[in-house]
Parts: structure tokens; C-alpha cells; sequence
């Protein structure tokens, strides 16, 4: 009886053993997690149910087949929803930067996953600038700008010579750098993966409508300035600006503009899409990659334009928000799942010859402290001497650190002033 018991205990044991390493086989992963090849990152429920509502019909599959309950997740938004080969996830964040920022951390600090090669597509709506794009136009950003980490006058207080009531921390007045430095001011990701992506996009048949093309129309009577927004949506490269302020209005859009030009050290205009939550789902997604726990060269910041972020000039700031619809929400949402199912395929059909080993980046990716380890190419410099933080030294930013910034002109944040 002693043998047999020990022969089925062998047995036991290879039965349990195959399971596990079956398992983790299936999923891709260590220890059996789910591993996704692509997490899908939505905000709210429309931009959710455009996926849910078609994947099934699509080589993705139903993203309801796993559903998964992370500790930390809003309780409007719960669950990571999988397919059933663990490639392709979903969750919803729920809007706004707070929101957002703690969904994105819960996610990538709960030990359910192994996301260490996972690439993030951040896919909603936003509004866009008549500028460079247009009503469900697709816009692919290399930088994030959390544009009101600032100073703010109402407007009818501010000094003759302000063109806007915001100004940078630490300075006194606008289009100034910021002289005090919280640290999630502008976010660069990877430039090469942001052009394979739109590559990938520009296979998809963008949706419109006649009634989008007859509010697009009102921007023609401005010229040039506005020829962007009266064509029909494509896929653009361009930046997106973070601020949990729905701002509307020809003055507030050119001052952000000049923000996200300035605080990223570029020549022109790149600003395109006005967001909420962007740098937040960032900023978390960089704090788990110095922990080796994401790859942060492996995010996509993707926005379909749903309204536009400034007025033609034949309508009033109000009556753009608030009366007249622009007729951009319906196909700005379709089109989140349009371009985004052609990346969402492209990386898992592509994933052994191309993205498997990941896209490499030629550009400085990472935050504004170069956390991650290199030098940005824009503010005062890395805090980090070039290297990055370690989590092994055990030590803060010292005076030393601190003192460098503040030579390069910066300052790290310690209050309002």
C-alpha cells in the first residue's frame, strides 16, 4: 500500500507539474499569469463598447472570455477583460488623471499579470485641433504634456501683458519654463513603435459622416490656419495634451499649444489632442517599469478626434461646447476600434518576426527626471546623472541632486512657489 501511495503522489505530482507548465505555455507567462501581448486601455464606456462589440467578429475573439478581478480598479470598471488565448486584454481606467493614474497602478502592481512584454494602446476620444487634424481624424503622440501644471488667473485678472491666465510654476509669467519641477510635466515614448503604429492604422477604412463634413465645413471661411480640419479623418502624428480641465476656446487651446511646444523644446506647434488622462496612465506605467515590472517602450498613446478643441470663427466659444453638435462623438468612438484593431493585429501577427523582442527606440523615452535612465531632450536635465533611478540603492534624491536642478535652471517642487 506504501508503494502505491507513493507511486500516485509521483504520479500527482507530473499530472500538477504538466498542468502548471501547460498553463503558462497557454498564457505566455511566468508561473502560469496571463501574459497579453496588447492591454487595450479605455476611459469610459463608450470607448469600451466599441471593442466589446466587434472583437468577437475579428481574429482578436471575445474579450469576454477571461474576465479577471483586479484589487484597485474602479468599481464602475473592475475587471481586465481577456481573450480566450490571454493575447489581448482590456480594462477601463474611468476619466480624469486621478481615476486613471490609480487604475493604470493597480493594474501594473497586482501581481495577476506578467506584463513585462506587454504593449499598452491607450485608445479614446479627444478633442482636436483644427490645426493639423479633424473630426475622427487618428492621432498617434510621441509626447504627453500635462499642460495645466501650472499658475491660473481668471482671465479678467490678469496683467495687460499676459496673453493667458496661465503661467508655469515658479515663473512669472507665460510662456516661460517652469522653474519648480514636479516631475510629470511631459512624457516622451517611443517614437519608432508611435510610427510603426500609425503604419499599422493607416490600413484601417476610418468612418464619417456627412454631418461631421458639414460642421468641418465652417472651418474653411478661416484659411489656411484651419485646412486640416476640413478634410476627411486620417492618421496623424502629433502630441497630446493632459489636463482634467475641459477647456474650450480659441485663447485656452493656442496657450496650451505654446505649452506643449515649450515645455517639449520643439520648433512648431505639435499639439493635437486635449485629454485627461494620458500622462497619469503614464506615470504609473513608468513607475512599474523602474521596478522591471512593464516595459515602458511598449506604450502607444492613441486619440480619435471626437470635437474640436476651438470654435470657427463664425461661432462663439459657448455655443461650440455647449449648443451645437459637431456630429464628431459617433465616429470618433468607431474609429478608436477601427485603427486600433489594425495595431491590435499587427502586433500579434507580427509578434515572432518584429515585436516579440520589442521595437527599438532611437529617441529619449521617460519623464522629465529621466527616471528611466538617459538624458531628455528636453527641461533642466536628468536628476539621475544619465542613469536612472535604481531601486536597489535605497537612497532619495539627496541635496546634491536637488542642487543640480536647480542649477540647470529647475527646481523640485516643495509648494506653490
Amino acid at each position: 500500500m506504501l508503494l502505491i501511495g507513493i507511486v500516485l503522489a509521483a504520479l500527482l505530482g507530473m499530472a500538477q507539474s504538466m498542468a502548471t507548465k501547460a498553463s503558462a505555455k497557454h498564457h505566455g507567462g511566468s508561473g502560469g499569469k496571463i501574459a497579453p501581448k496588447v492591454v487595450i486601455i479605455s476611459m469610459f464606456t463608450p470607448e469600451a463598447d466599441v471593442w466589446y462589440a466587434n472583437s468577437a467578429n475579428s481574429s482578436i475573439g471575445s474579450l469576454f472570455a477571461q474576465n479577471i478581478s483586479v484589487p484597485g480598479l474602479s468599481p464602475l470598471f473592475p475587471y481586465v477583460h481577456c481573450n480566450a488565448r490571454g493575447e489581448v486584454c482590456q480594462l477601463t481606467m474611468g476619466e480624469s488623471e486621478i481615476n486613471a493614474a490609480t487604475s493604470a497602478a493597480a493594474l501594473a502592481f497586482s501581481g495577476l499579470f506578467d506584463l513585462r512584454g506587454t504593449y499598452f494602446l491607450l485608445a479614446g476620444i479627444a478633442g482636436v485641433s483644427p490645426k493639423l487634424g479633424t473630426l475622427g481624424s487618428v492621432a498617434l503622440s510621441r509626447f504627453s504634456v500635462q499642460v495645466a501644471l501650472q499658475y491660473e488667473l481668471d482671465a479678467r485678472e490678469m496683467p495687460a501683458n499676459f496673453s493667458t491666465g496661465y503661467f508655469p510654476y515658479g515663473a512669472d509669467a507665460p510662456d516661460r519654463y517652469p522653474a519648480t519641477i514636479y516631475g510629470t510635466e511631459v512624457f516622451e515614448v517611443n517614437a519608432a513603435l508611435r510610427d510603426a503604429a500609425a503604419e499599422l492604422a493607416r490600413a484601417a477604412h476610418l468612418a464619417d459622416s456627412p454631418a461631421s463634413s458639414d460642421y468641418r465645413a465652417l472651418y474653411a471661411a478661416s484659411g489656411e490656419v484651419y485646412a486640416a480640419a476640413t478634410g476627411s479623418p486620417s492618421v496623424i502624428k502629433c502630441d497630446s495634451a493632459t489636463s482634467d480641465v475641459y477647456y474650450s476656446g480659441a485663447l485656452l487651446s493656442e496657450a496650451f499649444e505654446n505649452t506643449t511646444k515649450l515645455w517639449t523644446n520643439q520648433s512648431s506647434i505639435t499639439y493635437c489632442m486635449s485629454a485627461q488622462e494620458d500622462s497619469a496612465v503614464l506615470n504609473a506605467l513608468m513607475r512599474a517599469a523602474v521596478w522591471d515590472l512593464v516595459d515602458f517602450s511598449r506604450i502607444i498613446l492613441m486619440r480619435t478626434g471626437s470635437d474640436f478643441d476651438r470654435p470657427p470663427s463664425s461661432v462663439s466659444a459657448f455655443d461650440h461646447l455647449r449648443v451645437l453638435d459637431q456630429n464628431g462623438f459617433d465616429i470618433a468612438v468607431q474609429n478608436i476600434y477601427l485603427a486600433g484593431v489594425e495595431i491590435v493585429k499587427g502586433i500579434v501577427d507580427g509578434w515572432n518576426s518584429s515585436y516579440a523582442s520589442g521595437i527599438k527606440a532611437s529617441n529619449y523615452i521617460g519623464d522629465i527626471f529621466g527616471t528611466l535612465g538617459g538624458e531628455p531632450d528636453f527641461g533642466p536635465g536628468s536628476i539621475f546623472g544619465g542613469v536612472g533611478f535604481s531601486t536597489a540603492s535605497g537612497t532619495e534624491v539627496g541635496l546634491s541632486k536637488r542642487a543640480v536642478l536647480t542649477k540647470r535652471g529647475g527646481r523640485m517642487a516643495g509648494g506653490w512657489k
